[in-house]
Protein backbone atom coordinates (compact mmCIF):
# COMPACT_ATOMS: atom_id res chain seq x y z
CA UNK A 1 0.00 0.00 0.00
CA UNK A 2 1.62 3.54 -0.70
CA UNK A 3 0.09 4.88 2.13
CA UNK A 4 -0.08 5.90 6.06
CA UNK A 5 -3.19 5.12 7.60
CA UNK A 6 -3.96 7.52 11.13
CA UNK A 7 -4.45 6.44 14.29
CA UNK A 8 -7.95 5.74 14.40
CA UNK A 9 -8.13 4.99 10.18
CA UNK A 10 -6.04 2.60 11.28
CA UNK A 11 -8.39 1.46 14.13
CA UNK A 12 -11.48 1.47 12.36
CA UNK A 13 -10.01 -0.11 9.58
CA UNK A 14 -8.68 -3.09 11.85
CA UNK A 15 -12.36 -3.02 13.70
CA UNK A 16 -14.15 -3.59 10.60
CA UNK A 17 -11.38 -6.33 9.71
CA UNK A 18 -12.44 -8.34 12.79
CA UNK A 19 -16.35 -7.69 12.53
CA UNK A 20 -16.44 -9.22 8.60
CA UNK A 21 -13.46 -12.53 10.04
CA UNK A 22 -15.46 -13.31 13.51
CA UNK A 23 -17.90 -15.69 12.57
CA UNK A 24 -19.49 -15.24 15.97
CA UNK A 25 -21.09 -12.01 15.17
CA UNK A 26 -24.16 -12.27 12.75
CA UNK A 27 -25.27 -9.01 13.08
CA UNK A 28 -24.90 -5.90 10.56
CA UNK A 29 -22.81 -3.17 12.49
CA UNK A 30 -22.14 0.61 11.24
CA UNK A 31 -18.74 2.86 11.62
CA UNK A 32 -19.30 6.56 12.52
CA UNK A 33 -16.63 8.51 11.32
CA UNK A 34 -17.09 12.24 11.11
CA UNK A 35 -17.20 14.53 7.75
CA UNK A 36 -13.43 15.01 6.65
CA UNK A 37 -12.24 12.09 8.53
CA UNK A 38 -10.94 10.11 5.18
CA UNK A 39 -13.95 7.70 4.75
CA UNK A 40 -12.71 6.80 1.40
CA UNK A 41 -9.21 5.71 2.93
CA UNK A 42 -10.86 3.62 5.53
CA UNK A 43 -13.23 1.95 2.57
CA UNK A 44 -10.20 1.19 0.54
CA UNK A 45 -7.88 -0.23 3.42
CA UNK A 46 -10.91 -2.12 4.72
CA UNK A 47 -11.38 -3.65 1.05
CA UNK A 48 -7.86 -4.21 0.27
CA UNK A 49 -7.40 -6.43 3.57
CA UNK A 50 -10.94 -8.85 3.28
CA UNK A 51 -10.76 -12.37 1.78
CA UNK A 52 -12.89 -12.98 -0.68
CA UNK A 53 -15.16 -10.82 -2.76
CA UNK A 54 -16.54 -7.36 -0.90
CA UNK A 55 -18.85 -5.13 -2.63
CA UNK A 56 -18.65 -1.52 -2.01
CA UNK A 57 -21.88 0.61 -1.92
CA UNK A 58 -21.59 4.12 -3.01
CA UNK A 59 -24.75 6.71 -2.67
CA UNK A 60 -24.08 7.89 -5.91
CA UNK A 61 -22.03 8.44 -9.45
CA UNK A 62 -20.11 11.39 -8.32
CA UNK A 63 -19.19 9.77 -4.73
CA UNK A 64 -18.52 6.54 -6.75
CA UNK A 65 -16.39 7.59 -9.26
CA UNK A 66 -14.44 9.72 -6.74
CA UNK A 67 -13.76 6.61 -4.57
CA UNK A 68 -12.96 4.07 -7.03
CA UNK A 69 -10.69 6.60 -8.64
CA UNK A 70 -8.73 7.02 -4.68
CA UNK A 71 -9.12 3.11 -3.96
CA UNK A 72 -7.19 2.47 -7.85
CA UNK A 73 -4.72 5.19 -6.76
CA UNK A 74 -3.14 3.43 -3.85
CA UNK A 75 -2.48 0.29 -6.49
CA UNK A 76 -5.27 -2.08 -5.82
CA UNK A 77 -6.27 -3.55 -9.05
CA UNK A 78 -8.34 -6.13 -8.89
CA UNK A 79 -11.34 -3.62 -8.69
CA UNK A 80 -14.44 -2.83 -10.91
CA UNK A 81 -17.40 -0.72 -11.09
CA UNK A 82 -21.20 -1.93 -11.77
CA UNK A 83 -23.14 1.41 -12.70
CA UNK A 84 -25.57 1.66 -15.33
CA UNK A 85 -24.40 5.53 -15.01
CA UNK A 86 -20.83 4.43 -16.21
CA UNK A 87 -22.01 2.10 -18.72
CA UNK A 88 -19.40 -0.47 -17.00
CA UNK A 89 -20.67 -3.72 -15.50
CA UNK A 90 -18.02 -5.77 -14.16
CA UNK A 91 -17.08 -7.83 -11.45
CA UNK A 92 -14.16 -8.41 -9.55
CA UNK A 93 -12.84 -9.45 -6.44
CA UNK A 94 -13.74 -5.61 -4.92
CA UNK A 95 -17.25 -4.24 -6.73
CA UNK A 96 -18.13 -0.56 -6.26
CA UNK A 97 -21.90 -0.47 -7.31
CA UNK A 98 -24.70 2.14 -6.83
CA UNK A 99 -28.12 -0.18 -5.40
CA UNK A 100 -29.89 0.82 -8.38
CA UNK A 101 -28.14 -0.93 -10.77
CA UNK A 102 -27.26 -4.59 -9.03
CA UNK A 103 -30.94 -4.08 -7.20
CA UNK A 104 -32.80 -6.83 -10.06
CA UNK A 105 -29.19 -9.03 -9.95
CA UNK A 106 -28.92 -10.34 -6.65
CA UNK A 107 -27.98 -13.59 -8.10
CA UNK A 108 -24.70 -12.10 -9.45
CA UNK A 109 -23.62 -11.66 -5.87
CA UNK A 110 -24.29 -14.56 -4.02
CA UNK A 111 -20.99 -15.70 -4.05
CA UNK A 112 -19.87 -12.20 -2.10
CA UNK A 113 -18.81 -12.52 1.17
CA UNK A 114 -18.83 -8.72 2.26
CA UNK A 115 -20.67 -5.88 1.76
CA UNK A 116 -19.57 -2.11 2.98
CA UNK A 117 -22.45 0.74 2.56
CA UNK A 118 -20.83 3.90 2.26
CA UNK A 119 -23.57 6.91 3.60
CA UNK A 120 -25.40 4.11 5.03
CA UNK A 121 -28.25 6.06 7.13
CA UNK A 122 -29.71 6.43 3.44
CA UNK A 123 -30.54 2.54 3.62
CA UNK A 124 -34.69 2.48 4.53
CA UNK A 125 -35.01 -0.13 7.50
CA UNK A 126 -38.85 -0.87 6.84
CA UNK A 127 -38.61 -1.60 2.62
CA UNK A 128 -36.34 -0.34 -0.41
CA UNK A 129 -34.25 -1.60 -2.54
CA UNK A 130 -31.00 -1.88 0.18
CA UNK A 131 -33.48 -3.77 2.42
CA UNK A 132 -34.29 -6.53 -0.33
CA UNK A 133 -30.69 -7.09 -1.70
CA UNK A 134 -29.46 -7.84 1.56
CA UNK A 135 -32.01 -10.10 2.40
CA UNK A 136 -31.26 -11.99 -1.38
CA UNK A 137 -27.46 -12.06 -0.65
CA UNK A 138 -27.65 -12.67 2.60
CA UNK A 139 -23.95 -11.84 3.91
CA UNK A 140 -22.65 -9.55 6.47
CA UNK A 141 -23.01 -5.63 5.90
CA UNK A 142 -21.33 -2.99 7.54
CA UNK A 143 -21.99 0.55 7.09
CA UNK A 144 -20.06 4.00 7.42
CA UNK A 145 -21.56 7.42 7.96
CA UNK A 146 -21.10 10.91 9.66
CA UNK A 147 -24.72 11.03 10.77
CA UNK A 148 -26.28 8.03 11.92
CA UNK A 149 -29.35 8.61 12.56
CA UNK A 150 -32.97 8.77 10.14
CA UNK A 151 -36.20 10.65 10.42
CA UNK A 152 -39.15 9.05 11.82
CA UNK A 153 -42.42 10.17 12.25
CA UNK A 154 -46.01 9.66 13.14
CA UNK A 155 -49.39 10.96 12.87
CA UNK A 156 -49.46 9.61 16.75
CA UNK A 157 -46.44 10.74 18.54
CA UNK A 158 -44.64 13.21 15.74
CA UNK A 159 -41.24 13.63 14.49
CA UNK A 160 -38.42 11.82 15.97
CA UNK A 161 -34.66 11.54 14.87
CA UNK A 162 -33.77 7.54 15.83
CA UNK A 163 -30.36 6.46 15.88
CA UNK A 164 -30.21 3.67 13.10
CA UNK A 165 -28.96 1.17 15.96
CA UNK A 166 -32.27 1.55 17.42
CA UNK A 167 -34.73 1.33 14.90
CA UNK A 168 -37.79 -0.21 14.40
CA UNK A 169 -37.18 -3.10 12.40
CA UNK A 170 -33.68 -2.36 12.03
CA UNK A 171 -30.81 -3.43 9.72
CA UNK A 172 -27.75 -2.57 11.45
CA UNK A 173 -27.30 -3.43 15.72
CA UNK A 174 -24.12 -2.65 16.54
CA UNK A 175 -21.59 0.41 16.57
CA UNK A 176 -18.22 -0.79 16.42
CA UNK A 177 -15.91 1.97 16.16
CA UNK A 178 -16.29 5.54 16.74
CA UNK A 179 -14.56 8.55 16.46
CA UNK A 180 -15.65 12.30 17.91
CA UNK A 181 -15.52 15.58 16.04
CA UNK A 182 -13.85 17.25 18.71
CA UNK A 183 -11.58 14.44 19.12
CA UNK A 184 -10.22 15.13 15.60
CA UNK A 185 -10.60 18.43 15.47
CA UNK A 186 -8.31 18.60 18.65
CA UNK A 187 -5.40 16.43 16.92
CA UNK A 188 -5.76 18.78 14.05
CA UNK A 189 -7.45 16.59 11.61
CA UNK A 190 -9.85 18.91 11.18
CA UNK A 191 -9.91 22.37 10.51
CA UNK A 192 -11.13 25.08 13.50
CA UNK A 193 -14.07 26.61 12.61
CA UNK A 194 -15.53 30.13 13.58
CA UNK A 195 -19.21 30.90 13.67
CA UNK A 196 -21.19 33.76 13.50
CA UNK A 197 -24.48 34.62 15.05
CA UNK A 198 -25.76 37.33 12.40
CA UNK A 199 -29.61 36.79 12.53
CA UNK A 200 -30.88 40.36 10.83
CA UNK A 201 -32.93 42.60 13.11
CA UNK A 202 -36.36 41.20 13.50
CA UNK A 203 -35.85 37.92 12.55
CA UNK A 204 -38.39 35.59 14.37
CA UNK A 205 -38.29 31.60 14.53
CA UNK A 206 -41.60 31.08 15.84
CA UNK A 207 -43.68 32.64 12.94
CA UNK A 208 -42.26 29.58 11.53
CA UNK A 209 -44.31 26.66 10.43
CA UNK A 210 -43.55 22.66 10.92
CA UNK A 211 -44.41 20.94 7.95
CA UNK A 212 -46.78 17.57 7.28
CA UNK A 213 -43.96 15.46 8.12
CA UNK A 214 -42.82 17.14 11.88
CA UNK A 215 -39.08 17.04 9.91
CA UNK A 216 -38.62 20.66 8.96
CA UNK A 217 -40.26 24.21 8.07
CA UNK A 218 -42.87 24.85 5.82
CA UNK A 219 -41.63 26.84 2.72
CA UNK A 220 -45.02 29.17 2.91
CA UNK A 221 -43.96 30.46 6.51
CA UNK A 222 -40.15 30.56 5.50
CA UNK A 223 -40.74 33.07 2.74
CA UNK A 224 -42.94 34.88 4.80
CA UNK A 225 -40.19 35.59 7.30
CA UNK A 226 -38.46 35.96 4.35
CA UNK A 227 -40.54 38.81 3.09
CA UNK A 228 -41.79 40.70 6.33
CA UNK A 229 -37.59 41.59 7.13
CA UNK A 230 -36.32 41.87 3.42
CA UNK A 231 -34.24 38.72 4.22
CA UNK A 232 -32.73 38.98 0.55
CA UNK A 233 -31.37 42.57 1.01
CA UNK A 234 -29.65 41.69 4.35
CA UNK A 235 -28.02 38.03 2.88
CA UNK A 236 -26.77 40.58 0.02
CA UNK A 237 -25.24 42.81 2.47
CA UNK A 238 -23.26 40.29 4.50
CA UNK A 239 -22.11 38.65 1.08
CA UNK A 240 -20.61 41.90 0.23
CA UNK A 241 -19.34 42.51 3.77
CA UNK A 242 -17.66 39.18 3.40
CA UNK A 243 -15.84 39.58 0.37
CA UNK A 244 -14.06 42.53 2.03
CA UNK A 245 -13.62 41.70 5.31
CA UNK A 246 -12.49 43.83 8.01
CA UNK A 247 -10.29 41.32 9.64
CA UNK A 248 -9.17 37.89 8.76
CA UNK A 249 -7.85 38.13 5.72
CA UNK A 250 -9.47 37.96 1.93
CA UNK A 251 -12.00 34.61 1.75
CA UNK A 252 -10.95 31.96 -0.40
CA UNK A 253 -14.44 31.22 -1.57
CA UNK A 254 -18.07 31.72 -0.46
CA UNK A 255 -20.52 29.32 -0.35
CA UNK A 256 -24.10 30.39 0.17
CA UNK A 257 -26.74 27.83 1.60
CA UNK A 258 -29.94 28.78 0.33
CA UNK A 259 -33.56 27.70 0.54
CA UNK A 260 -34.79 29.12 -2.75
CA UNK A 261 -33.70 30.12 -6.26
CA UNK A 262 -35.10 33.84 -5.63
CA UNK A 263 -32.31 34.42 -2.61
CA UNK A 264 -29.90 32.67 -5.23
CA UNK A 265 -30.82 34.96 -8.09
CA UNK A 266 -30.91 38.14 -5.73
CA UNK A 267 -27.23 37.63 -4.96
CA UNK A 268 -26.55 37.17 -9.19
CA UNK A 269 -27.88 40.82 -9.10
CA UNK A 270 -25.73 42.38 -6.79
CA UNK A 271 -22.69 40.33 -6.56
CA UNK A 272 -19.98 40.57 -9.91
CA UNK A 273 -19.06 36.94 -11.00
CA UNK A 274 -21.48 35.00 -8.41
CA UNK A 275 -22.98 31.88 -9.58
CA UNK A 276 -25.69 29.62 -9.00
CA UNK A 277 -25.87 26.06 -8.55
CA UNK A 278 -29.12 23.75 -8.08
CA UNK A 279 -30.70 20.55 -8.91
CA UNK A 280 -31.66 22.31 -12.26
CA UNK A 281 -28.24 23.03 -13.33
CA UNK A 282 -26.95 20.51 -16.33
CA UNK A 283 -23.87 18.88 -14.92
CA UNK A 284 -21.45 20.07 -17.26
CA UNK A 285 -22.35 23.42 -16.35
CA UNK A 286 -21.85 23.05 -12.62
CA UNK A 287 -18.88 21.17 -12.84
CA UNK A 288 -17.50 24.46 -14.58
CA UNK A 289 -18.70 26.46 -12.34
CA UNK A 290 -17.33 24.15 -9.12
CA UNK A 291 -13.69 24.41 -11.19
CA UNK A 292 -14.05 28.03 -11.60
CA UNK A 293 -14.61 28.87 -8.27
CA UNK A 294 -11.99 26.25 -6.50
CA UNK A 295 -9.73 28.32 -8.94
CA UNK A 296 -10.91 31.46 -7.68
CA UNK A 297 -12.17 32.82 -10.41
CA UNK A 298 -15.62 32.78 -9.05
CA UNK A 299 -15.73 34.44 -6.01
CA UNK A 300 -19.37 33.16 -4.49
CA UNK A 301 -21.33 30.45 -5.26
CA UNK A 302 -25.17 30.28 -4.21
CA UNK A 303 -26.48 26.85 -4.28
CA UNK A 304 -29.87 25.71 -3.70
CA UNK A 305 -30.81 21.86 -2.53
CA UNK A 306 -27.02 20.86 -3.76
CA UNK A 307 -23.82 20.80 -2.31
CA UNK A 308 -24.17 18.87 1.03
CA UNK A 309 -22.25 16.06 0.91
CA UNK A 310 -19.34 14.35 -2.12
CA UNK A 311 -18.14 18.42 -2.34
CA UNK A 312 -14.63 17.91 -2.02
CA UNK A 313 -13.12 21.09 -1.83
CA UNK A 314 -10.61 21.83 1.62
CA UNK A 315 -9.57 25.21 0.48
CA UNK A 316 -13.18 26.50 1.31
CA UNK A 317 -12.99 28.90 4.04
CA UNK A 318 -16.69 30.53 4.31
CA UNK A 319 -20.24 28.97 4.60
CA UNK A 320 -23.46 30.94 5.12
CA UNK A 321 -26.36 29.30 6.08
CA UNK A 322 -28.92 31.51 4.56
CA UNK A 323 -31.63 29.03 5.19
CA UNK A 324 -32.98 27.59 8.53
CA UNK A 325 -33.52 23.96 9.20
CA UNK A 326 -34.85 21.73 11.69
CA UNK A 327 -32.18 19.30 10.30
CA UNK A 328 -29.72 18.12 12.22
CA UNK A 329 -28.15 16.17 9.37
CA UNK A 330 -28.34 19.16 6.68
CA UNK A 331 -27.16 21.27 9.34
CA UNK A 332 -24.02 18.69 10.20
CA UNK A 333 -23.72 18.58 6.31
CA UNK A 334 -23.71 22.30 5.47
CA UNK A 335 -21.23 22.85 8.17
CA UNK A 336 -18.92 20.11 7.10
CA UNK A 337 -18.31 21.44 3.59
CA UNK A 338 -15.89 23.93 5.42
CA UNK A 339 -14.20 21.61 8.07
CA UNK A 340 -11.73 19.90 6.08
CA UNK A 341 -8.28 21.12 6.79
CA UNK A 342 -5.52 23.08 4.16
CA UNK A 343 -2.48 24.37 4.59
CA UNK A 344 -3.49 27.37 3.56
CA UNK A 345 -6.57 27.89 5.86
CA UNK A 346 -6.59 29.01 9.38
CA UNK A 347 -10.19 28.36 9.99
CA UNK A 348 -13.50 27.97 8.23
CA UNK A 349 -15.96 30.80 8.76
CA UNK A 350 -19.73 29.50 9.54
CA UNK A 351 -21.88 32.47 8.95
CA UNK A 352 -25.28 31.87 10.34
CA UNK A 353 -28.12 33.86 9.41
CA UNK A 354 -31.07 31.66 10.77
CA UNK A 355 -30.28 30.92 14.02
CA UNK A 356 -29.02 27.30 13.50
CA UNK A 357 -26.22 26.98 15.87
CA UNK A 358 -28.35 28.27 18.41
CA UNK A 359 -30.31 25.34 17.83
CA UNK A 360 -27.86 22.97 17.36
CA UNK A 361 -24.50 23.89 19.01
CA UNK A 362 -20.98 23.65 17.44
CA UNK A 363 -20.50 20.73 15.37
CA UNK A 364 -17.31 19.91 17.24
CA UNK A 365 -20.13 19.56 20.87
CA UNK A 366 -21.51 16.93 18.73
CA UNK A 367 -21.67 14.16 20.78
CA UNK A 368 -22.03 10.47 20.46
CA UNK A 369 -22.67 8.63 23.87
CA UNK A 370 -24.39 5.41 25.05
CA UNK A 371 -25.64 5.95 28.53
CA UNK A 372 -27.24 2.42 28.37
CA UNK A 373 -25.46 -0.77 26.55
CA UNK A 374 -25.97 -0.60 23.16
CA UNK A 375 -28.20 2.59 23.16
CA UNK A 376 -26.25 4.96 21.57
CA UNK A 377 -27.33 8.80 20.96
CA UNK A 378 -26.27 11.47 19.62
CA UNK A 379 -26.39 14.86 22.14
CA UNK A 380 -24.55 18.33 22.27
CA UNK A 381 -23.93 19.80 25.62
CA UNK A 382 -25.94 17.39 27.27
CA UNK A 383 -29.03 17.90 25.15
CA UNK A 384 -30.06 14.77 23.79
CA UNK A 385 -31.22 15.24 19.72
CA UNK A 386 -31.57 11.98 18.92
CA UNK A 387 -34.24 9.67 20.30
CA UNK A 388 -36.74 12.18 20.95
CA UNK A 389 -39.66 13.60 20.05
CA UNK A 390 -39.06 16.73 18.09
Amino acid sequence: MSFILRDYQQKSSDSAVDFFNDKKKKHNAIMVLPTGSGKSLVIADIASRLEGHTLVFQPSKEILEQNFKKLCSYGILDCSIYSASFNSKEINRITFATIGSVKAHPELFTHFKNIIVDECHLVNPKEGMYKDFFESVNCKVLGLTATPYRLSSSQEFGAMLKFITRTRPKIFSDVIYQVQISTLLDQGFLSKLNYYDLRPTGWDTTNLRINTTGADYTDKSVVREYERIDFYSFLVSIVQRLMNPIQGGKRKGILVFTRFLKEAERLTYSIPGCAIVSGETPKATREMILKQFKAGEIPVVANVGVLTTGFDYPELDTIVMARPTMSLALYYQIVGRAIRPHRDKESGWIVDLCGNVKRFGKVEDLKLVEPKKGLWQVESRGRQLTNVYF
